[in-house]
Formats: C-alpha cells, structure tokens, sequence
C-alpha cells in the first residue's frame, strides 16, 4: 500500500541563471546560460512524494496565465491529482529567480504572486482531499494562516502534519501546536528555538525547545552532513551520502517528499525512511533544475543498490 500524501503549498516557474561566481552589489555579470523550469517548495516536494511511489494530491493556487497553466500541466504529467488547484483571476503565477554558480550554490529570488492569495476558508472547503492523507505537508512559501487551517482539519482526521518552515519566518505558535514533525534546516531551526545548531548537543537542545512549543519530532537537516532526528522514543543522526553536487536546488523539497513517500504515519521506521530520503535529495543535487533532477522511487532503489 503506498502512502497518500496532500501538500499544501506553492507552484512557481522557477528560471535558473547560471553564473561562473555570484555578483558583488553593484556589479553585473554576464549569464552562462538561462533555463525555466516548473519549481515551488510545494510542488517539488509533491513531485518528489509522487515520484517515489505516494499518490499525491496537491492545495495551492496559479494565476489565469500560461505560467499557471504549465504549472498544473506539469504536475499532472507526475499524476498528481492537481482538482484542488485554484484558478486567481486577479495575481499571477509565482515566480523564482535562481543565480547558480560554478561550486553548484544557488542564491534564490521568489515572487510570491497567486501562492500568497490562497486563503483559510479555500483550503477547509478541501476537508475530503485532507482526510483521506496519511501526511500533509505545508511550507512558508504560502500564508500562514491557510497552514493553520490546514493542520486544524489535518488533526480532526488523524492526518500526520508535517511542517517544512522554510523559508525562515515568525511563526503563529498555535501552528506548532497541530504539527506532527517539523522539519527545518539548521538555520531555520535556530530561528525558531533560538539556538545555534553547531553539534549534537545543540540539536537535542533544539527537540527539546520545540517540545515545549507543542512539536513532539523534529528533523533538522545539514546539507551535506546528514540529518538529525528526534522523536518521543529515539534520535539519531543519519549521514549524506558523499556526491558531488551540481545544483542544490530543490535538495531539500526532494527530502520531505521522498520521505513522506516511505514514513509510516507513527513514524516509527523513521531512520530507515530518512536513509530513502537522503539518497533522493542526493541524486537530486547531481542533476541541473529543480523537478527535472528529482529522481523516481526506481532510480532511488538503483542507487542503494550500487552502494
């Protein structure tokens, strides 16, 4: 039985400039190459769930534009159920600009646009699409108080919520409080405990601080390094597999949804589902652009096979 998984969140056209450094202020550059491609916290991680086995489902919102269009078409094409996508007949599809320069680094742009419009009352009008998850995955690159409305409907059913808080905000603390797992970045995490991630130590400082918020597990992942995880009955820490990257981008979108695809919603095998998600986000990282370099539950299983 594969796992349902509802994500709530953003659909960008996301264009990556590819630059031998990144500019000084002040100064130009010329660009090595110019691609576009379909992007968004949201629709990476769906794309990333659905292409390692989850039937997906997808809650956001594109302009009437072509980017929109393309947006929902491009996901389709990864059989993600895409009927609770709405239509802004006002703002446009959003948008992300990517500098990526020769070590594989990104420096990321976003315009926010129709993802910033979806409202609380839209996403409860989508209480079946919720209930019938096993996991429902949000991100900040929508409004906060559609995730909270979200989480409120997810908690009435018994649906595991997951909380990707990236980008780094101020977060309404009644959202901790109906989130299953958290998973942020070691910035990110700082961010919202107050507490420097620098080893071990620290990070079983920060489960604990989010504990005393209302969030039970946590996972904080360190780029290259690994991910540390926390729950009510162990922690550990899983270690990166060792590429070289050409393109960051979406690494950690890539994570949450191949996690989400293995996870048991007790997560109780959750350092065997993070040992998946870390060789997804890994072949990810080998590839250019965000979607294209997402790799299928196949490719995953090819690479763990090679060792």
């Amino acid at each position: 039985m594969s796992n349902k998984v509802t994500v709530l969140g953003s659909l960008n056209v996301d264009t990556t400039l590819r630059v031998a450094r990144m500019p000084q202020p002040g100064e130009t550059l010329s660009t090595e190459n110019k691609t576009s491609a379909a992007g968004g916290k949201g629709a990476n991680q769906a794309v990333a769930a659905a292409r390692a086995g989850a039937q997906t489902n997808f809650i956001g919102k594109v302009g009437n534009d072509d980017a929109g269009r393309f947006m929902v078409e491009s996901l389709n094409n990864d059989n993600i159920d895409t009927s609770a996508i709405i239509t802004d007949k006002t703002v446009g599809t959003g948008s992300a600009f990517i500098l990526l320069d020769e070590a594989g680094q990104n420096s990321i742009l976003v315009y926010g646009g129709s993802n910033q419009q979806i409202e609380a009352a839209e996403v409860i009008a989508r209480e079946s699409e919720i209930a019938k998850a096993d996991f429902l995955i949000t991100q900040f690159e929508t409004p906060q108080a559609a995730t909270l409305a979200a989480f409120k409907v997810a908690k009435q059913h018994d649906v595991t919520t997951i909380l990707n808080p990236a980008p780094a905000a101020k977060i309404d603390p009644e959202i901790l409080k109906v989130t299953d797992l958290v998973v942020p970045n070691e910035t990110e995490s700082a961010e919202l405990t107050g507490i420097e991630v620098t080893d071990v130590a620290s990070m079983d400082a920060n489960a604990k601080k989010f504990r005393e918020m209302g969030v039970k597990n946590l996972i904080i992942t360190v780029g290259s390094k690994g991910a540390y995880y926390a729950t009510e009955k162990e922690n550990g820490f899983v270690p990166a597999f060792k590429v070289k990257a050409v393109d960051t981008t979406a690494a950690g979108d890539t994570f949450i949804g191949a996690l989400s695809s293995q996870l048991l919603p007790d997560l109780s095998n959750i350092a065997t589902a993070l040992v998946f998600a870390q060789r997804a986000s890994s072949l990810t990282v080998q590839g250019l652009g965000a979607m294209p370099s997402i790799p299928t539950f196949d490719q995953v299983q090819a690479a763990n096979a090679k060792g």
